[in-house]
């Protein structure tokens, strides 16, 4: 099938992977190369670095206007960032990949705030993209668990697979069902104030913001007088234990090294 891509972030590189494999993907739509790191050098968004390495032809606008024309029948948006104007979506089938399980956590940051709420569960939705907020009919949705052991790295991982197999099933022909109004819930963009943990919260919410946010943000706070960034930790006789930090100007390490670093 010929299509083409919207993608940016990790999740939709892997996504546009894993359609590569079977499907014709006409180019890749994905936001311009930007600042990153400490150095703030100019760098590629991980789906253009997977496009090239693909062969793929990669098209960088600032922002789509009306006029954009999607030049095939099926565009697959996963984790592209951009806004699409109504007049382009109607020119093509627009289907959205998004981490949750709709309408929960429509919104930004699906998969940061379901770990952060404690959720159980969470999953993968396959829409038509409409112009309200991940509002769009349902052509597929399958939960995932979570585990304590979790964290917006393997969570992400896991979502990206099943993914591709809910597209596989649905692409040749999506059979759309209205999602329902009951239920819905909001993932705002992460914040700085989101980062900061505040060691009188319990445990268990401590944990789950540091899962949330890591491998790909990080949680920080204060340790021995010292601001980290907690970036792993457990819960043991009911209190927090870090397992990995990374102090300012400093690599990740080990808790146990950190704590012999400051003697």
């Amino acid at each position: 099938m010929k299509l083409a891509v919207a993608a940016t972030a990790p999740l939709g590189a892997d996504v546009l992977e894993r359609l590569a494999r079977n499907h014709d993907v006409a180019y890749v739509l994905t936001r311009p190369d930007r600042p990153r790191g400490r150095g703030r050098q100019v760098a590629p968004p991980p789906a253009k670095k997977t496009a090239d390495r693909l062969g793929i032809e990669v098209r960088q606008p600032e922002r789509l206007d009306d006029a954009f024309d999607p030049e095939v029948d099926t565009v697959v948006a996963a984790a592209y960032g951009l806004l699409i104007p109504e007049a382009v979506l109607d020119r093509a089938v627009w289907l959205n990949v998004h981490p949750s399980l709709l309408p929960r956590w429509r919104g930004a940051a699906p998969i940061e705030r379901a770990l952060m709420a404690g959720d159980e569960e969470t999953g993968v939705s396959i829409i038509k993209l409409v112009p309200e907020l991940d509002a769009g009919p349902i052509a597929a949705q399958r939960t995932l668990p979570l585990t304590q052991e979790d964290d917006f790295g393997t969570v992400s991982a896991r979502a990206g697979e099943l993914a591709a197999e809910l597209l596989e099933e649905v692409l040749p022909a999506p059979e759309l069902t209205p999602q329902t109004e009951e239920g819905v819930t909001y993932a705002a963009k992460i914040g700085p104030k989101d980062r900061e943990l505040d060691w009188s919260r319990p445990p268990e919410e401590l944990l789950n913001r540091i899962r949330a946010l890591s491998p790909h943000i990080g949680a920080r706070g204060e340790l021995h007088g010292r601001p980290v960034t907690v970036w792993r930790a457990r819960i043991e006789d009911g209190e927090l234990v870090p397992v990995e930090v990374q102090a300012e100007g400093r690599r990740r390490m080990g808790y146990d090294e950190f704590v012999r670093g400051l003697r």
